[in-house]
């Protein structure tokens, strides 16, 4: 078999010119014109189309340079995330890839070591129909809401404080209750919970990210501004000791970056875990006042270099401040507290953000959409495929990709990459497992390189568009898809990376 790897990625159109390793053979028509006699007319017409393509015969390469084009906003696993009952009413109002939820713990546990997954299951299910992984948290206090702790506990003598919280703006304050976190009872509860809950949904790929929660407000980890409720340090440790042991795949984020003269929270800087910030683009900068030292970016320096790096292999979440819902992605928000949303995303690497502004009718406008949706799409990873270089020999075909993230965070999930070889209407003839890797490729990286070689042994003479694809390891879930013209050229989740052909 002789094979030609040919620059073909469009009729009559213009043609990328490969590399000057690549000696110039004009395609020649009386001793190719067995071939073109069996080839049907589209293909035909392709070819006659790019007569003077420069083609490589086998064991020579053929280099091809990409064109960057923005990915698609809805991206897996990165952007902005609509509450779930938002995701199933205005969901077509932004492009997203997750939902998130809150549970309370009151809801999984039915008595000690006894669990009811349902109410989990059925929103995952719901999302994972909607095309959508999850985020969720669990909690045990939350304003306006009341048995929140598993009845057991409560029989078994856990004390709770009840109170008006008054931490509820834009909200009016609610009535709360607080567990006493110093009990035994509800600490080998957290520890147990924890632990079936990694034993049963780590790695589940309807999961995008889980926040820790369980501890605090809204699962927070804090009880401002009554701070003598607070769960001490010691507990704060068993629950994230739990979740390092029960979580290895799905990624775990907990609320403040600190180290280990905090005040109030335990270090966790050097901890397997992200960071969420919960009032995102309105006390996220570092704005250097004393009093306002709890921002994120603020606490996160003086966090130290650990958690400044924590993004590079841990997500950083988080959720637009409600009082910025809408506004943020004003030009000019006409709130002055409201921070930069681009300055933002960058100086924290943030992938995801739970927002309502964008999923709801009120707070919605055209106008906003379009910036939200140039704002988005920084966020999290952003994968240009820069070139291909192929060399066909044989019943071998010698792949090199260059991939670079011009994003502004890594992507956190092994998923396995595929090639294939794929006809006009988008059919794979053929289709190969790679061994290239997303994982850890930061932003300012130099761009990897995927060294593949794929066995053709047996593929019928013909013309084929060589693809590129990232599935998503969830079958409804969105694909990954790179920042490439070619992207979906064929077939969708497919990127098209070069024509070649055999005869």
């Amino acid at each position: 078999m002789t094979a030609y790897a040919c620059l073909l990625q469009a009729p009559c159109t213009g043609v990328a010119q490969p590399s000057k390793r690549i000696h110039n053979h004009a395609l020649d028509l009386p001793r190719r014109g067995a071939y073109f006699s069996t080839m049907n007319g589209q293909n035909l017409f392709l070819f006659l189309c790019v007569i003077a393509v420069r083609c490589a015969l086998a064991g020579e390469d053929v280099r091809h340079e990409l064109e960057y084009a923005p990915a698609p906003v809805d991206n897996p696993l990165k952007g902005l995330v609509p509450y779930a009952w938002a995701a199933d009413e205005h969901g077509d109002l932004f492009p997203h890839s997750m939902e998130f939820t809150y549970l309370p713990l009151s809801d999984l546990m039915t008595g000690e070591e006894q669990y009811n997954w349902k109410p989990l299951d059925d929103f995952l299910n719901a999302a994972s129909k909607r095309g959508d992984q999850a985020v969720f948290r669990v909690f045990l206090e939350y304003p306006g809401k009341t048995g929140c702790c598993p009845s057991y506990l409560l029989d078994q003598g856990l004390p709770v404080h009840r109170y008006r919280c008054t931490n509820t703006p834009p909200l009016p304050p609610a009535m709360i209750e607080t567990p006493d976190y110093t009990n035994l009872n509800l600490r080998r509860c957290l520890q147990k919970f924890i632990a079936s809950l990694g034993k049963r949904y780590d790695g589940d790929p309807r999961i995008g990210f889980i926040t820790a929660g369980l501890l605090g407000t809204w699962g927070e980890w804090h009880d401002y501004p009554h701070d003598e409720y607070w769960a001490p340090k010691t507990v704060q440790n068993e629950v994230l000791d739990a979740y390092a042991a029960a979580f290895h795949i799905t990624p775990v984020l907990t609320r403040y970056p600190a180290n280990e003269n905090h005040k109030l929270q335990t270090s966790n800087a050097a901890r397997p875990v992200g960071y969420h910030d919960d009032s995102f683009a309105w006390a996220t900068l570092d704005t250097g006042k004393p009093s306002e030292s709890w921002f994120f970016l603020a606490a996160m320096k003086a966090a130290g270099v650990d958690a400044q790096n924590k993004w590079k292999l841990f997500p950083i979440g988080g959720e637009v401040r409600p009082e910025a819902w809408g506004k943020v992605f004003d030009e000019k928000p006409d709130d002055p507290q409201i921070q930069d949303f681009q300055a933002c995303v960058e100086q924290t690497h943030a992938t995801w953000l739970m927002d309502s502004g964008m999923f709801n009718k009120q707070t919605w406008t055209q106008k906003r959409k379009q910036r939200a949706e140039e704002l988005a799409r920084r966020m999290g990873y952003a994968f240009d495929v820069r070139s291909v270089v192929l060399n066909w020999d044989k019943d071998q075909l010698a792949i090199r990709v260059e991939v670079e993230n011009r994003g502004v965070a890594p992507f956190y999930y092994d998923w396995p990459i595929e090639y294939a070889l794929l006809s006009d209407s988008g059919e794979v003839f053929r289709r190969f497992v790679g061994v290239g890797k997303l994982t850890h490729l930061l932003p300012g990286d130099r761009p990897r390189i995927w060294l593949e070689t794929l066995d053709v042994a047996g593929v019928k003479r013909g013309l084929y568009h060589l693809a590129l694809r990232v599935p998503n390891p969830m079958p409804q879930g969105k694909p990954l898809r790179f920042a490439n013209q070619t992207q979906d050229q064929h077939a969708p989740g497919w990127l098209t990376l070069m024509d070649v052909a055999t005869e």
